[in-house]
């Protein structure tokens, strides 16, 4: 481990104002990548709902019966 540059010991607000400071990193980066996951998620979930559109309407198209009505 390194050693400090002081020989002053560590208080409490030392603790409490790095802890403070890596918290605020913390939280601004997961700021940031909840946007972009959030992003990913809404495009991926559009792709797939066009594909599942697309797949259904071919599939009916494939599989519908055609049906005759004659008048008398």
């Amino acid at each position: 481990m390194s050693q400090s540059r002081s020989d002053a010991p560590i208080s409490r607000e030392d603790i409490k104002n790095k802890l403070g400071d890596l918290q605020g990193e913390a939280l601004e980066q997961v700021g940031e990548a909840k946007s972009q996951i959030v992003a990913v998620a809404a495009g991926i979930a559009v792709a797939v709902l066009v594909a599942v559109f697309l797949l259904g309407r071919r599939g009916g198209k494939r599989s519908s019966a055609i049906i005759e009505v004659r008048r008398s």
